[in-house]
């Protein structure tokens, strides 16, 4: 069986891998755009599915039905309130984008406020990627792995060791991917991985409630209702230490702004669409994914919780001990690819973000300013391997200090999103706001978030977000007020690669969106479920 297993896994990672690269062939990986952004040639569903397996991980998968296990589905937020943020990404923000023709969010700054504020965005991005998400997405989806898989026992070696060799088979792949086929080959493989995602991580929960119920879906869901509807209510209470439901309207809108419009890791896959009405089917198919997203990211840990009580020790090993209880032995290698494909494509598409920041905001610009579009493409693949291997390397350190660490990238994150989210979002609107107010804004905010941070450690970093990007608007605006530019800024308007004409149903399908979002936390409330 443990021969199947592993055969069944290499089928399914290679036959996707092979997948792939035959539909990226029609791509030219030899230069910058196509390297980049694919061509600028996917299609709705292919940008969808890049986006999810990008923002997925095992993180996530472990983490937050750990939480749930514990705390409920309040923890759905971070899953169900992106829809309005993805929202926003179709109708407003990708259609600006695209029409300035921009490659990267930090492009947009340049064009709109100066080279200087443009800079520091793209180094406060790939000093995060580098530092921090790339080591911790190999870390913690090999540490999930080992720990679903068994690895160490298989092979005879500590769970260290082959934490170490997981994070650099999958860096090595990863590494692969995009030297041979750049972001098309991960985005179709994506689409794939996509698929089996949402079928398998449905799967889980769908087994537990029939073992729990006896064989009978509805009696298991009927026992998890009355045993712990507590659980069930995603409604946080004011002082909640997951997701305190004021936020729900602020500082947790904001982040989702944040990082679903203006992280480069996200946008760079609606940017690699071959039209705007192609983005915008993208953004708007993952907001239905993010909606339902939370019946496998949230709602397992429940599960577990009505399956095995409060006998695990650690909530982060709820969704793991779940995963070895309800799946039988010959789906694990079905399953494992599944999980691979998470952590691969949260790898694969941070190091693609990372390579595209550094290859065209400082490769080009700064060292060599006359390079042509191949000679930056091969600089980008360059970049692409080192970063990868540093990566690879510092990966399996983590287990020395892997929660303070992660904790540190969190509050790193904070230093700089809501800032960001303030400067794209006036440059859009505002004609007078002005790079001085830019910085100042920043400084501004890296002042206030640091004290607030060290001093008043016990407020809700929700809470501190909600008054900061406030805060940051109106420093932002009164800057631009007090000093403004000498003559109103206008963009030129014959920047934009691709054609504009946005998706006829886009209007709809958002209305869709918002009311199934309501609709799902109307369903995880005391009105219904969690009576």
């Amino acid at each position: 069986m443990n021969i199947f297993v592993l055969f069944s896994f290499i089928l399914i990672v290679g036959g996707i891998g092979i997948y792939g690269y035959i539909r990226s062939r029609a791509v030219n990986n030899k230069t910058a755009e196509g390297f980049f952004l694919g061509g600028r040639s996917l299609t709705g569903f292919t940008i969808a599915g890049t986006v999810i397996m990008t923002n997925l991980s095992t993180e996530q998968l472990v983490g937050q039905n750990g939480q749930s296990y514990v705390a409920g589905m309040e923890v759905m937020a971070w899953e169900v309130t992106a829809a309005i943020a993805l929202v926003f990404l179709a109708l407003v923000f990708l259609p600006k984008y695209m029409q300035y023709g921009v490659d990267t969010i930090p492009d947009f700054i340049e064009i709109r406020y100066d080279t200087m504020t443009k800079r520091i965005v793209s180094f406060l991005f790939i000093f995060t990627y580098v530092t921090a998400f790339l080591p911790v997405v190999l870390y913690s989806g090999s540490l999930v792995f080992n720990k679903i898989f068994r690895v160490d026992e298989l092979l005879g070696v500590e769970p260290l060791v082959a934490v170490a060799l997981i994070s650099a088979v999958i860096g090595v792949i990863g590494l692969i991917y995009l030297l041979v086929g750049g972001l098309s080959l991960a985005a179709f493989s994506d689409s794939i991985y996509g698929v089996m995602l949402v079928v398998g991580g449905l799967s889980i929960p769908v087994i537990g409630l029939i073992i729990i119920g006896d064989g009978s879906f509805l009696e298991g869901l009927d026992f998890v209702r009355i045993n712990s509807p507590e659980l069930l209510n995603a409604i946080g209470p004011v002082d909640s230490n997951i997701v305190p439901w004021p936020t729900l309207f602020l500082g947790m809108f904001f982040n989702n702004l944040y990082f679903w419009c203006t992280n480069q890791m996200i946008v760079q896959k609606t940017l690699a669409g071959r039209n705007l009405k192609e983005g915008q089917k993208g953004a708007l198919y993952v907001a239905f994914f993010k909606i339902f997203g939370a019946l496998f990211l949230v709602f397992p840990g429940i599960v577990a919780f009505n399956m095995f009580g409060d006998s695990i020790g650690n909530p982060d090993n709820a969704y793991p001990t779940l995963i070895t209880a309800v799946l039988p032995e010959w789906a694990y290698g079905i399953f494992g690819a599944v999980i691979f494909g998470a952590i691969l494509s949260s790898f694969v598409g941070s190091l693609n973000a990372t390579g595209t920041l550094f290859t065209l905001d400082f490769y080009k610009p700064v060292f060599k300013k006359n390079a042509t579009d191949r000679q930056v493409a091969r600089a980008g693949k360059m970049v692409t391997v080192v970063v990868g291997l540093i990566s690879i390397i510092i990966a399996p350190l983590i287990s020395f200090a892997p929660s303070g660490l992660y904790a540190l990238v969190q509050q790193f994150n904070g230093l700089y999103s809501m800032p960001l989210l303030a400067i794209v979002v006036l440059g859009f609107y505002s004609k007078y706001v002005t790079a001085r107010g830019a910085k100042i804004t920043f400084i501004f905010h890296i002042i206030a978030y640091g004290f607030v941070s060290f001093f008043l450690p016990e407020i809700h970093y929700l809470y501190t977000l909600s008054i900061l990007f406030l805060l940051d608007v109106l420093i932002l605006w009164l800057v631009g007020r007090i000093s403004p530019l000498t003559t109103p800024f206008t963009f030129n308007q014959e920047l934009n690669k691709v054609d504009l004409n946005p998706w006829k149903h886009r209007k709809l399908v958002s209305a869709i969106v918002i009311i199934v979002m309501i609709g799902a936390y109307v369903v995880f409330s005391p009105l219904i479920l969690a009576k």
